[in-house]
């Protein structure tokens, strides 16, 4: 499970678009939220849309890996999706914020590989918001105002790039992705591999 989170604007999603792209063994957490779609959304794509009660019942009814309130609105990661994906044998990416990681994290300590994305300086961070032209005046400022205290969360993520650049940025992804996955513990029948080796 890999988790990418960032304050709103730092390219978290723009990130995530491009390992999705370049890893075909990758797939996307697809979360259910009670937030309204955004132009271009797709339901079961982007997101689950569903309304506060169906969150709520699913929530009760443990379904989620991990749930958080974000501004006004509810989001969770559908336990089904992504058991589902982990047993087929691939890897499952997770745009999820501080709160999402740490529930993650109790969760699933051993399977977890965290990134914190930070944006070069906050001035660019509100040049993206408001270059997105999807989020009034007072959502950037919200978004601005809660971003402070989502970067403080910082030293509890596993790697933290810097997106100056998007494509450097991707880069240093796919290179975390890489090493992780080459990881001894993760790579099933090893022990056998190498066993064979030694008796040839």
């Amino acid at each position: 499970m890999l988790v990418l989170s960032s304050p709103s604007g730092a390219g978290k999603t723009s990130i995530a678009k491009a390992l999705l792209k370049a890893e075909p063994n990758l797939v996307l957490s697809v979360s259910a939220t009670t937030r309204s779609p955004r132009p271009g959304e797709v339901d079961g794509v982007d997101y689950y849309f569903v309304s506060v009660p169906q969150f709520q019942r699913m929530k009760a009814d443990g379904e989620f890996l991990e749930d958080a309130r974000v501004f006004d609105n509810l989001y969770g990661t559908p336990r089904v999706h992504v058991e589902k994906q982990l047993s087929a044998g691939r890897d499952v990416l997770f745009d999820i914020d501080w709160q999402g990681t740490q529930q993650l994290r109790e969760n699933a300590r051993d399977d977890l590989v965290s990134v914190f994305i930070l944006p070069p300086s906050l001035a660019e961070l509100e040049r993206r918001l408001r270059s997105r032209g999807q989020d009034s005046d007072e959502t950037v400022r919200k978004r601005m105002a809660r971003a402070a205290d989502e970067m403080s969360h910082w030293p509890e993520y596993d790697y933290i790039v810097i997106n100056r650049d998007l494509e450097g940025s991707i880069a240093q992804v796919k290179a975390i992705l890489a090493a992780e996955r080459l990881k001894r513990a993760r790579q099933i029948g090893l022990g056998d591999f190498v066993k064979g080796l030694r008796d040839v």
